[in-house]
C-alpha cells in the first residue's frame, strides 16, 4: 500500500493506493482543511487511524439479512483494525522542496521527508513541489479530463511542455522531453515580478505596491489575487454594489466575485474576471516563451475548472498570444485546461509507486 498527498495552502488531500504500474482508483481518500492543523504529521496520523474500507464480499455479508447470518457468533467483539503497512509515500507540497524538505509558502509548516518516514514507519518518503507532482499526473490523465482552449499545431518532434496552476497560490513547472518521456522540472516562477501590459495593469501594480514591497504574479493570479483585483477596481471605479460587498464580507471573496462575474450580476465582478483571465493568459504565455514549450501548455489548479466559461471566452488566449512579433508562434502552441482536481494526487501516487518498484527491482 502506498500513501499519496497533495499539500495545498487551503486543503490537503491524502489517498491510499494499491498501485503497482498503472493508474488505479484510490482505496481510500480524504480531504482536510490545512489551516486547521499545526503540522502535516497531525493530518497523516488522523488519516491513517481510520480503518480501510471492507472488501466487497465482506460488505455484502454485513448487509445480509439477520436470518442469513443467524449462525454467526456475534458475542465476540471485532478485533481492532491492523495498522496500515505502507511501503512508500510521496507528497506534492506547495513550496520549494530542497533536500527532501520544504517550508511551505502559504502555511506555517516545515515538512521533512525523513521525519515522516521515521514517525510512520514508511521505508521511502519523497517530497515534491506540488506542480512537479501535478506534472507527473498530467501524463496519466484521460482525454475526458482535459478541455482544449487552443488546438494549435505542435511540432512533429517532441520538445517541452509547460504547466501553470492558480489556486491559493500560483505554481509553474516545465516538462522537457529526454528522448523517451517528459521529465518535470520544479519551478517557483509564480513568484517572479508582475509585468503590467496595459494602462489598467500599470494602475493595478501601483495599487498593490501600496500593500506589498514585491508584487509577484501570485499576488494577482490566485484566489487572493482575484480579490486584490476586485479591490483595485472598487477603490478606483467606485462601482461596488452593496449586496456584493456584503456577500464578499460574509463568504469566500474569490468565490463570490467569480460567481457574480460569471452570472453577469455585477459589472465590477465581470471586469475583475476580465483582468484576471487576461493576466493569467499573459503569464502562461511568458512561461511558454521562456522554455519554448511548443508541445503545449496545461492550465491546472483549483481555479481554472471553476472559471472554465471565462477562460473559454477568448480573454485568456488574447493575453497568451499578445507577444508582439511572436504572436504567430504563440497561436500555434496547444493550450489545454485540466479538469481533474486530483491530478497532483495522481502524480504523487505514481512517484510513490515508482519508489516501491525501484527498490523491489
Amino acid at each position: 500500500m502506498i500513501l499519496a498527498g497533495d499539500i495545498g495552502g487551503t486543503k490537503t488531500n491524502l489517498a491510499l493506493f494499491d498501485w503497482t504500474t498503472e493508474r488505479v482508483e484510490p482505496v481510500r481518500e480524504d480531504s482536510f482543511h490545512s489551516a486547521d492543523y499545526k503540522t502535516l504529521e497531525e493530518i497523516v496520523e488522523e488519516f491513517l487511524s481510520a480503518p480501510l474500507p471492507k472488501p466487497p464480499d465482506e460488505e455484502a455479508l454485513d448487509d445480509a439479512p439477520a436470518e442469513a447470518t443467524a449462525d454467526t457468533d456475534t458475542s465476540t467483539p471485532e478485533p481492532p483494525p491492523e495498522p496500515i503497512q505502507l511501503t512508500a509515500a510521496c507528497f506534492g507540497v506547495a513550496g520549494p522542496v530542497i533536500d527532501n524538505r520544504c517550508r511551505t509558502t502559504n502555511l506555517p509548516w516545515f515538512i521533512e521527508g525523513a521525519a515522516l518516514a521515521e514517525r510512520f514507519a514508511i521505508p521511502h518518503v519523497r517530497l515534491l513541489n506540488d506542480l512537479e507532482a501535478t506534472a507527473h499526473g498530467l501524463l496519466l490523465l484521460h482525454a475526458d479530463e482535459i478541455v482544449v482552449l487552443n488546438a494549435g499545431t505542435p511540432p512533429k518532434k517532441k520538445q517541452a511542455l509547460a504547466l501553470i496552476a492558480a489556486g491559493t497560490g500560483l505554481g509553474e513547472c516545465i516538462l522537457y522531453w529526454d528522448g523517451t518521456r517528459y521529465r518535470p522540472m520544479p519551478s517557483e516562477g509564480g513568484h517572479t515580478d508582475f509585468a503590467p501590459n496595459s494602462d489598467s495593469e500599470i494602475d493595478l501594480l501601483r495599487h498593490l505596491r501600496g500593500s506589498y514591497l514585491h508584487v509577484s504574479y501570485e499576488r494577482i493570479v490566485s484566489g487572493p489575487g482575484l480579490h486584490a483585483i476586485y479591490e483595485y477596481l472598487r477603490d478606483t471605479k467606485k462601482n461596488e454594489p452593496t449586496w456584493l460587498a456584503e456577500k464578499i464580507k460574509a463568504g469566500n471573496p474569490a468565490a463570490e466575485i467569480a460567481e457574480a462575474g460569471l452570472k453577469g450580476q455585477a459589472e465590477i465582478a465581470t471586469q475583475a474576471l476580465d483582468l484576471f483571465a487576461s493576466i493569467y493568459g499573459a503569464e502562461a504565455g511568458n512561461l511558454a516563451l521562456k522554455a519554448l514549450t511548443l508541445d503545449g501548455v496545461y492550465v491546472a489548479g483549483g481555479i481554472a475548472p471553476k472559471l472554465l466559461k471565462k477562460l473559454q471566452d477568448g480573454s485568456f488566449m488574447r493575453g497568451f498570444t499578445n507577444k508582439g512579433r511572436y504572436k504567430r508562434i504563440m497561436s500555434q502552441i496547444p493550450v489545454k485546461l485540466v479538469m481533474n482536481d486530483k491530478t497532483a494526487l495522481l502524480g504523487a501516487a505514481s512517484m510513490a509507486a515508482q519508489l516501491t518498484s525501484s527498490v523491489s527491482s
